[in-house]
């Protein structure tokens, strides 16, 4: 009888001899969190991906197209290196479009780059750092992980950044995330939050359209990583009612004059801009976080027009919408969680730059 290899031996079987590589096909789905994937071989290496072909999936499957005309075709916009296959194998960021050529409805990578592709934004070199949070839950009962079963822990309080076994509940998907999104080229950092079971990453400062790119890329191996752990990753924005830490994307944005000397002036202009433009500027965001709620009972930041009293701005203020670092006050100058991050982007980058 033929010996039976166990899976793990299959699932790292050294392929580097073949010239073949697997390409995994990313993409949103029509809730705009749900991230799907399917992968390809191809001949050979690709490194750019105006190099990789479209390919196509079942919109009426993910809805985002009718059963009689159900196709939808996948355009790759950007590449980054497979944690998972490793070797040549990568990972494909995409954005779909109808047979004709025409953005998807929900494609909101394709109305962000119109913004970042003027020559006005452009010239601006826009940063963004995204601060992403999310809670890891128990698979079977959906309850934060390190919980008693439908009881609760000990207050907040000793599990911001904290160690030991009775306060940081999931560092192995933690790091095991951190480490894969290094090897994939993305630029990141990490560390646990507020609430027991809640954890952040941050994607650092990136230029325009990549920081969307990079948020998503990353979102899918967080996804990857705890299905193979058996546990489930929530972006909701209030897992669990009461005084419980919420979760958010705080988002960090800066222009190339902001960085420079005199920078703090332009910083007053930009939010000035916000200011004006508040009521549309806000609903637009809103609009980019799909089911918005306080992140807190006693929310920490401004919820703006949610029936909380604005505020908009301060100086190392959490309960302000915009908060300027101490850093930037001191120099003159400075560099909810299920937000969709091409569209919160842009959103930032066609209020401040363009008015």
């Amino acid at each position: 009888m033929a010996r039976v290899s166990p899976l793990s031996n299959l699932l790292n079987l050294d392929l580097s001899g073949s010239k073949k590589i697997i390409a995994e096909y990313i993409w949103i789905g029509g809730s705009g969190m749900d991230i799907r994937s399917k992968g390809r071989t191809l001949p050979g290496p690709v490194s750019d991906p105006s190099k990789l072909p479209k390919w196509n999936y079942d919109g009426s499957s993910t809805n985002q197209a009718a059963g009689d005309d159900s196709e939808v075709i996948l355009y790759p916009q950007a590449i980054f290196k497979d944690p998972f296959g490793k070797g040549n194998n990568i990972l494909v960021m995409c954005d779909a479009y109808t047979p004709k050529g025409n953005p998807i409805p929900t494609n909101n990578r394709n109305k962000a780059v119109k913004i970042f592709d003027h020559p006005n934004v452009k010239a601006e070199e826009p940063w963004f750092g995204i601060e992403q949070e999310y809670t890891l839950l128990q698979k079977d009962v959906k309850w934060p992980l390190g919980w008693p079963l439908g009881g609760f822990p000990g207050p907040q309080g000793p599990y911001y950044c904290a160690v030991g076994a009775d306060k940081a509940f999931g560092r192995d998907v933690v790091d095991a995330h951190y480490k894969a999104c290094l090897y994939a080229g993305l630029s990141i950092g990490a560390n646990g939050e507020l609430m027991p079971g809640q954890w952040e990453f941050q994607i650092s400062p990136t230029v325009g359209i990549g920081a969307g790119d990079q948020l998503w890329v990353a979102r899918y191996i967080l996804e990857r990583i705890t299905e193979i752990c058996g546990v489930i990753v929530s972006f909701d924005p209030k897992p669990i009612e009461g005084d419980w830490n919420g979760a958010a994307a705080h988002t960090n944005f800066s222009t190339k004059w902001m960085r420079k000397e005199g920078g703090l002036d332009l910083i007053k202009k930009a939010i000035g801009k916000l200011e004006v433009c508040i009521n549309n500027t806000l609903q637009l965001m809103v609009k980019a976080t799909r089911g918005v709620s306080p992140r807190t009972m006693k929310p920490q930041t401004s919820t703006n027009y949610l029936g909380y009293e604005i505020k908009l701005i301060g100086v190392a203020d959490r309960g302000a919408s915009v908060r300027v670092g101490r850093d930037t006050e001191k120099e003159g100058k400075g560099p909810s969680s299920n937000m969709d991050p091409y569209l919160f982007t842009s959103i930032l980058a066609e209020t401040t730059i363009l008015g």
